[in-house]
């Protein structure tokens, strides 16, 4: 059996974002993963723990959770169910296809999806995979530290972190991670799109929201109710989390930018932490003293996409045109 599913992937060091930045920017590659995004860290860990002697498992996904839970589940031999709801692409469900997981498609945003698979779990026995609230999960995701760590060597130590949240998943993993290398003390900046931002209006309320609906294009971003665990690290104050957020149009600028200069398409998920860079967002909150003026390298995490090719990027090009 494989020790893990996922690989020990590329810190890249950009050097246009770099002078964009005034500092050094290191991008961790989680784009290169098997199923093409950081979601294979947590799903494999999950499912090694809990679904080794399943007769299947069940997993709501706008995208990623679910490529991650039907790569982990053909590779342990295990049927695999996916539930999306209808604003996923047909690439997507193409992919999950190609993976040999079953697909179904219910309700309009993942949370309605999500309440699908858990009623499967329930009647049909299958192992409930959640996309992003389960501490083994985190426990997963914290391994892209400790290979940044590795990678970088005991001398240095990021000047922040920038990563995209959805439903936090990511940001629990990574804080975990943080505190694992002894890096707790590193700012890190928490993106969404506007229309995707369950995150920032729970930090702004002081308390949970769920909204209304998703209405950024950034769907892999889209969850309604930041998890728990997420919120209540906004809260404590030994963590510097800075909340941001870009429009749509921002991420989607992003993506483009980042696929002419690293020659790598992403998602506007993604794109949503590399706006950090390409919009200037950085550069203000070192100006407002929310980040030192003497910044070290900036750690940015390219958390990756299934969800995105050339016709994707064109309709979202003509979709967000202002």
């Amino acid at each position: 059996m494989a020790e893990h599913f996922h690989l020990n992937t590329p810190l890249l060091e950009s050097t246009s974002m770099s002078r964009r930045v005034g500092t050094t920017v290191y991008l961790k590659m989680e784009n290169s993963q098997p199923s093409g995004s950081f979601k294979i860290r947590g799903i494999g860990h999950l499912c090694q723990q809990l679904a080794r002697q399943s007769k299947g498992v069940v997993c709501s996904s706008g995208g990623n959770a679910g490529m991650a839970a039907a790569y982990v589940a053909r590779k342990m031999g295990v049927p695999a169910t996916i539930i999306l709801p209808s604003s996923s692409p047909q690439m997507v469900i193409q992919g999950l296809q190609d993976q040999g997981a079953a697909v179904k498609i219910v309700g309009k945003v993942w949370d309605d999806a999500n309440a699908e698979a858990l009623r499967l779990a329930e009647t049909e026995g299958l192992t409930y995979v959640p996309p992003f609230d389960h501490p083994l999960l985190w426990q997963g995701h914290a391994s892209m530290i400790s290979e940044v760590a590795a990678s970088l060597g005991p001398s240095v130590k990021p000047g922040a972190v920038v990563v995209s949240v959805g439903g936090g998943g990511l940001l629990c993993g990574v804080i975990q991670g943080l505190k694992d290398v002894g890096w707790a003390d590193v700012p890190i900046v928490a993106m969404e799109t506007v229309g995707a931002d369950c995150f920032n209006a729970a930090v702004k309320e002081g308390r949970i929201v769920t909204l209304d609906d998703i209405t950024s294009e950034a769907k892999c971003l889209g969850a309604k109710t930041v998890c728990k665990q997420a919120f209540e690290y906004s809260q404590c104050s030994e963590l510097t989390i800075i909340s941001e957020l870009v429009t749509d149009q921002q991420a989607l600028h992003a993506v483009e930018t980042f696929l002419d200069e690293e020659r790598v398409l992403v998602e506007m998920a993604c794109g949503a932490a590399l706006a950090a860079v390409y919009s200037g967002l950085i550069r203000r909150l070192q100006d407002e003293g929310r980040l030192p003026t003497l910044l070290g390298p900036l750690l940015v995490i390219v958390c990756g996409g299934s969800s995105v090719n050339m016709e994707q990027l064109i309709s979202l090009k003509h979709k967000l045109q202002t």
